[in-house]
């Protein structure tokens, strides 16, 4: 079992690689085989592959949270099981990660979300001479799991088209407000209104709007809304990759 004392270590570790000079880097051995995992209910499980691409084995645990980043495996509690919960991959290979609902109650009219850890632990150094100092970085990445109930209605591929815009004026500055009616969760990575001065407010941060809630975008960049404004923006697949669309937009 990792402790909450190892947790608390990879945030240490990811303010020193931020802290390192340029001429130094640091790189993950352990890829994700994919940047979000779609559980659907009518399948038994959801699989996801890691890979090792480094020259040396790597030690890896796995775990889902509820959207707090910061809670220790051993204190959070979501309906699934993540297994095999710890595991060794040889150098050049891979192993796949089998997520299993428990069965405890989930809403049925939309979407839940949860959050896949995964903390890659460095091998222990060699010590080459008394006063080696040495720097071991553990790494852990995370990645969005929507767990999707059958029968619901329309189709993620749509929702992003089906999200309602509003241009909101705080000042001289915008923000684009966006209502998602739909059951699913909407990312956006990218978003951008032309104004009738032929200027661009853009918000490139990312962010999700959650089933039936609404999302406030602040944008950056100085423009003078048209009568009828335009949302050009990019959203994310269940793939991961991106899928452009334009809609109109109110204020």
């Amino acid at each position: 079992m990792i402790t909450n004392q190892k947790i608390r270590s990879v945030l240490t570790a990811a303010v020193l690689v931020l802290s390192l000079p340029a001429a130094w880097s640091a790189h993950a051995s352990v890829v994700i085989g994919g940047t979000r995992v779609v559980y659907n209910a009518n399948e038994k499980e959801a699989t996801i592959k890691l890979s090792n691409q480094g020259n040396a084995p790597a030690l890896t645990q796995a775990w889902l949270d509820n959207g707090d980043p910061k809670a220790a495996p051993s204190t959070v509690e979501v309906p699934f099981l993540v297994t095999p919960p710890v595991m060794r991959i040889d150098p050049k290979k891979a192993q796949t990660l089998r997520i299993l609902h428990t069965g405890e109650p989930l809403p049925q009219d939309k979407e839940s979300v949860f959050w896949l850890n995964v903390l890659e632990i460095p091998p222990k150094a060699e010590a080459s001479g008394a006063n080696t100092n040495h720097l071991q970085l553990a790494f852990r990445s995370r990645i969005k799991m929507f767990y999707r109930p059958a029968n619901l209605k329309g189709s993620a591929l749509d929702a992003p088209g089906q999200v309602a815009w509003r241009l909101v004026a705080s000042g001289n500055q915008f923000s684009l407000e966006a209502r998602n009616p739909t059951s699913y969760h909407v990312s956006f990575t990218a978003l951008e209104v032309k104004g009738s001065d032929g200027k661009v407010a853009s918000f490139d941060d990312g962010g999700m709007v959650n089933p039936g809630e609404t999302q406030v975008f602040p944008l950056k960049g100085d423009v003078t809304p048209s009568a009828a404004p335009k949302v050009h923006y990019t959203a994310l697949n269940d793939h991961g990759g991106a899928v452009t669309g334009e809609a109109a937009a109110t204020h």
